[in-house]
């Protein structure tokens, strides 16, 4: 009887403990949903601020071409090519995966802007990985890959 009962108080647990880190998740996916918008809308307007939050200090950025950016680099770079280089920039998210702490960002972006003095598109994917540190979201390493056509 005491091995039912038992069995029975650890299934309430683990139900109650499920239930519980499937409303954590919830919460986790909407407000890195949140971040992803707030990093689009600040790479378009150059808000090197907005991004400096966003961003671990350690964090990697691996750019279309391969080349690997420390988070000033990435700062640098979206304050020089502020209103020019990316002009509007959209992004889909295919999905967020929530593992703990941790969280994995995969979707698809779209850029429009000036390229050698021209209008420029381009489409590509992404993936972007948060940690939470002291109840705040950061980056800490995020990748962007084309879409060739």
């Amino acid at each position: 009887m005491r091995g039912k009962v038992l069995a029975v108080v650890l299934a309430c647990l683990f139900a109650l403990s499920a239930a519980a880190q499937s409303a954590s998740d919830r919460d986790a996916d909407s407000k890195i949903r949140a971040l992803e918008t707030v990093w689009d809308r600040a790479e378009e307007k150059g808000d090197i601020g907005a991004l400096n939050l966003i961003f671990d200090r350690s964090m990697i950025y691996i750019d279309e071409d391969g080349s690997l950016l420390t988070k000033a680099q990435f700062l640098n770079r979206a304050r020089n090519e502020s209103g020019s280089y990316v002009q509007w920039l959209s992004s889909s998210i295919v999905s967020v995966k929530i593992y703990g702490d941790t969280a994995v960002v995969v979707g698809n972006y779209t850029v429009k802007g000036v390229h050698g003095g021209k209008p420029h598109q381009w489409s590509g994917r992404f993936i972007d990985t948060w940690t939470l540190r002291a109840g705040i979201w950061l980056c800490v390493v995020a990748q962007s890959t084309p879409v060739l056509r």
